[in-house]
C-alpha cells in the first residue's frame, strides 16, 4: 500500500506540474483548470488510494461502477463525476451521487433529470455533450443541434447547465484534437449572449490524458486524466 500511495502521490504531482505549465503557457493561473481523475479502470482500493494521495474530483464512466464506489466508506470524501454516457433509467439512483454530470446529450436526457432532480428537491448541475469530431461513434449533439434547443432550456428549472464538453477525434493527433476544442470553446462564445439565465457555460470539459495540455490551450476549464495519473498501477 506504501508503494501504491507514493506512486498515485508521484502521478498525481507530475500531472498538477503539467497542467500548470500548460496554464502558465497560455497565460491562465493553475486554480482555474481542475483536474477530474478518471478511475474506470481501477478497483475501490486503488480509487481510495487516489483519494488519499490528494485528488478528491473522481470521474466513472458508468453509472453502476459509480454507484458502487460511491458507496465505499473510503471514498466518502471523493467529490464524482459522471463522465459517460447516461441512460434515463440511470438518472434516479446517479443524481444524489454526483457533483456533474459532464454527458447530456439529448433534450429527453435533460428532461429526466429535470424531473427526477425536482422530485429530489435538488439542483442537477450538468455539462451538454457536444460531438465536435463529426465521429458518428461518439455521443453528443451536434453544434447545429446545441443552437436550435438553446431556447428551450429555459424551461428546467431543477438543472443548471454549467457548460459543455467534448471529446477529440480519435485520430489526427494533436492537430485534430487542438481543432476539436477550439471548436468547442468557439461554439461556447459565439452563444454566450442568447444563454436563458439558467445557463452560464463557464466549464469546458475536454481534454484526456493523451490531449490535456492541448485542451488547455484552447481553454478547457476541466480536464479528465486517467491513465497518466494511474500509470505504473495498471
Amino acid at each position: 500500500m506504501v508503494d501504491l500511495l507514493k506512486t498515485l502521490a508521484d502521478n498525481l504531482a507530475c500531472v498538477r506540474e503539467q497542467i500548470a505549465q500548460a496554464a502558465e503557457r497560455s497565460d491562465r493561473p493553475a486554480r482555474s483548470v481542475k483536474l477530474v481523475a478518471v478511475t474506470k479502470y481501477v478497483d475501490a482500493a486503488t480509487t481510495a488510494a487516489l483519494l488519499s494521495a490528494g485528488c478528491l474530483e473522481l470521474g466513472e464512466s458508468r453509472p453502476q461502477q459509480l454507484l458502487a464506489k460511491a458507496a465505499e466508506p473510503a471514498l466518502s470524501g471523493a467529490h464524482w463525476h459522471l463522465i459517460g454516457h447516461l441512460q434515463r433509467n440511470k438518472v434516479r439512483a446517479t443524481l444524489p451521487l454526483v457533483d456533474l454530470i459532464h454527458s447530456v446529450d439529448s433534450l429527453r436526457l435533460l428532461s429526466a433529470i429535470d424531473t427526477i432532480a425536482q422530485e429530489q428537491g435538488r439542483q442537477a448541475r450538468v455539462l451538454l455533450e457536444i460531438n465536435c469530431s463529426g465521429d458518428k461513434e461518439k455521443h453528443g449533439l451536434t453544434a447545429e443541434e446545441f443552437r436550435g434547443l438553446l431556447a428551450e432550456l429555459s424551461q428546467y428549472q431543477a438543472v443548471n447547465v454549467c457548460g459543455l464538453m467534448t471529446m477529440a477525434a480519435r485520430t489526427g493527433g494533436e492537430q485534430v484534437a487542438g481543432k476539436n476544442f477550439a471548436a468547442l470553446r468557439t461554439l461556447r462564445d459565439a452563444v454566450a449572449a442568447e444563454c436563458p439565465l439558467n445557463v452560464n457555460l463557464a466549464e469546458l470539459s475536454m481534454g484526456m490524458s493523451h490531449d490535456f495540455e492541448v485542451a488547455i490551450r484552447e481553454g478547457a476549464t476541466i480536464v479528465r486524466v486517467g491513465s497518466r495519473l494511474l500509470s505504473g498501477i495498471c
